[in-house]
């Protein structure tokens, strides 16, 4: 089928992989754009060299547009972002930020850009930033979903904006699939449905709980990484999200970050320190759920760790390879 989603970006189906730290890897990534779709590698947990790395390893493994994402409200994020343009990534997509530099410098060289946003007001100015497609993402959403629900952001969002819209949270069949094409969408991300997917790099085990669980096994918390985030309902979330922050914890924590992506810890420290207190809590918070999600989603322990989960897990029932699940999704097999 052909909208302005799949004219803009060359694809098949105008269906989008959501870039998912530890999840939205080469190999995923590919997977999605070689069946049509656009795979979004994800960059936000990776240092300079990795992110390099990653994108040489996308175009090894497919000749087909691909897309990569920068989390600006992630330490090291610009960095990325100027490596992926150094790369000529066709397709880059931001969120939790500006990112008027980020699109003049990917336009030049004749790439795309989408902004990821959860509101009106973010989604105009990313407009006049110069994003070329939005994706809106839902309440029902993994991860850092907004506070209005796809039914009713997606079509009042559609209506205020002249860029293709991308419909996220909540979409993973046919039925999903047509439901954001009438509300004014013009192609669909979707995040848990290919975390289920034969190619998707998570233990199989969490592949079996995802495909498992109802659509009101998740919780939805501030308190998981600083930003309200949606998780499912493990042990380790539980105890995430009802635990006072541990200050000792985040420190250490954000020690180990900084060495892992290549940064001098107490440069980071001091920034977090002069942006203000509660920017602040909010990083510590991120430094804790970090260690939380990369146990959860690497070594699968979600006694300790935790997992992004849309409520649209409650739709998902198998693992299939990716072609299958975009064939099912658009065509309705």
């Amino acid at each position: 089928m052909r909208t302005r989603v799949t004219e803009l970006f060359g694809l098949h189906y105008p269906v989008l992989l959501s870039g998912m730290s530890w999840v939205s890897t080469p190999e995923l990534v590919a997977a999605v754009s070689e069946a049509g779709g656009l795979g979004i590698l994800a960059t936000g947990v990776l240092g300079p060299d990795e992110v390099r790395a990653a994108v040489r390893r996308v175009r090894e493994l497919t000749s087909a547009p691909f897309g990569a994402n920068v989390t600006l409200y992630f330490p090291g994020a610009e960095r990325n972002a100027a490596i992926l343009a150094e790369e000529r990534v066709p397709v880059v997509n931001w969120a939790m930020g500006r990112g008027e530099a980020i699109a003049r410098e990917v336009h030049a060289y004749g790439g795309k850009v989408i902004a990821t946003v959860t509101n009106a007001k973010h989604a105009l100015a990313a407009e006049r930033d110069g994003a070329d497609a939005l994706i809106v993402t839902g309440h029902e959403a993994a991860g850092h979903g907004g506070k209005v629900t796809s039914l009713v952001l997606v079509p009042s969002i559609a209506d205020q904006v002249g860029i293709p819209v991308i419909a996220a949270g909540g979409f993973a069949d046919h039925r999903g699939f047509k439901a954001a094409l009438a509300l004014g969408a013009e192609g669909i991300a979707m995040g848990t449905r290919f975390l289920a997917s034969a190619e998707s790099p998570v233990p199989e085990a969490l592949k079996r709980m995802a495909a498992d669980a109802t659509v009101d096994a998740t919780l939805y918390s501030p308190k998981v990484d600083g930003i309200p985030a949606r998780v499912l309902a493990s042990a380790g979330a539980r105890r995430l999200a009802g635990r006072p922050l541990n200050p000792v914890a985040a420190l250490w924590q954000s020690r180990r970050i900084a060495a892992m992506m290549g940064f001098s810890w107490p440069k980071l420290a001091l920034g977090v320190l002069a942006s203000g207190p509660e920017q602040a809590l909010r990083m510590a918070r991120m430094a804790l759920g970090f260690s939380a999600f990369e146990k959860g989603m690497i070594e699968g322990d979600l006694e300790h760790g935790v997992l992004p989960l849309g409520q649209v897990a409650g739709l998902v029932h198998d693992a299939p390879p990716v072609a299958e699940i975009l064939r099912r999704v658009v065509d309705g097999d």
